[in-house]
């Protein structure tokens, strides 16, 4: 995707543990995790609402 291959996730890796260390690290995974579901529900919640408003004004006009 990005010529992101296994050498340099590696050195992701280690300079992520070197910064905050190895208890962090799940804290920060989980965070990010949770982040990012929430943005994906926010998202779907979003076109959800955007195809039922699309669906309501095809009837008032229709």
């Amino acid at each position: 995707m990005f010529g992101v291959g296994f050498p340099e996730l590696l050195v992701v890796l280690l300079v992520c543990l070197l910064l905050f260390g190895a208890n962090r690290l799940p804290e920060i995974g989980k965070s990010l995790g949770e982040s990012i579901r929430e943005f994906k529900r926010a998202m779907k919640d979003t076109q959800d609402d955007d195809s039922k408003k699309i669906k309501d004004e095809t009837k008032k006009n229709g």
